[in-house]
């Protein structure tokens, strides 16, 4: 049941409501992620690697706000819970303990290229039914591929 009543066809909004929970497990896990080296990151690198996650989880948060409030104006409720955060994002894992600048920055770039992969195919998928929320999921890849790019010049 919907309370939520969208202009979008049944089989539209489900596809769009597919795309726009992964988005969300995705921008979630990837600020939960990035807070979690951002605490425990050392090294050469520490104060540009530390600087670098916040904006990380700054912008995850910010879109994963707009990706959920996306998703209940097409009726469809998000779901950010840690639960299915955990059992549905494709971020791999990160260990525990203090992290090395050059491991928290491979690790980042790993993270942000698969979500970036997750994202572009989200993107063709809502691409018919609904140019909108494309659009949003559009303007959040670019933010993530900025990211991407500059964790992987500070790899080199």
């Amino acid at each position: 049941m919907s309370v939520v009543k969208s202009t979008l066809s049944d089989e539209g909004r489900g596809i769009v409501g597919r795309a726009l929970q992964g988005a969300l497990v995705d921008l979630v896990d990837l600020s939960l992620v990035a807070k979690q080296v951002h605490w425990n990151v050392v090294g050469p690198r520490f104060r540009s690697v530390h600087l670098q996650l916040d904006d990380v989880v700054a912008s995850a948060r910010a879109h994963a706000d707009t990706v959920a409030e996306r998703a209940s104006a097409i009726g469809v409720p998000p779901d950010g819970r840690a639960a299915t955060v955990a059992k549905t994002s494709g971020i791999s894992e990160i260990g525990d303990g203090w992290v090395k600048d050059v491991e928290v920055v491979r690790a980042m770039v790993e993270a942000l290229s698969a979500v970036i992969g997750r994202m572009r195919e989200r993107i063709q998928a809502t691409a018919d039914p609904d140019p909108v929320s494309q659009d949003i999921l559009i303007g959040l890849t670019a933010d993530l591929e900025k990211h991407h790019w500059m964790f992987q010049a500070e790899a080199h």
